[in-house]
């Protein structure tokens, strides 16, 4: 049965990737598909960011990640570099869950 739902699974994908080929161009140069396809990224990071900050499984946690992804913001928000951002973020999460 798991195979036959990965192969069902590829099928599906390539079927969507073959239609995307067959819209026209004039369909994708309007300024809301562009903006549509600008922010879709945006949109799919921050829910897995989301998801793997509050989430157990289950449902909602807060813990030490959230303080995380806080400090981030606040390092981010000072215009700091990404690595700076990241360790700070993972300095703050150590700290609270060392706490």
């Amino acid at each position: 049965m798991t195979w036959a739902a990965v192969l069902l699974g590829a099928a599906l994908c390539l079927a969507l990737k073959l239609a995307g080929w067959l819209v026209p161009p004039a369909v994708l140069e309007r300024p809301a598909v562009r903006r549509g396809a600008a922010l879709l990224p945006l949109a799919v990071l921050a829910g897995l960011l989301v998801v793997q900050v509050l989430g157990d499984g289950r449902g909602l946690v807060v813990d030490a990640r959230v303080a995380g992804l806080a400090a981030g913001a606040v390092a981010l928000a000072l215009r700091a570099p990404f690595l700076v951002v990241v360790l700070v973020a993972a300095a703050v999460a150590a700290g609270v869950r060392a706490l």
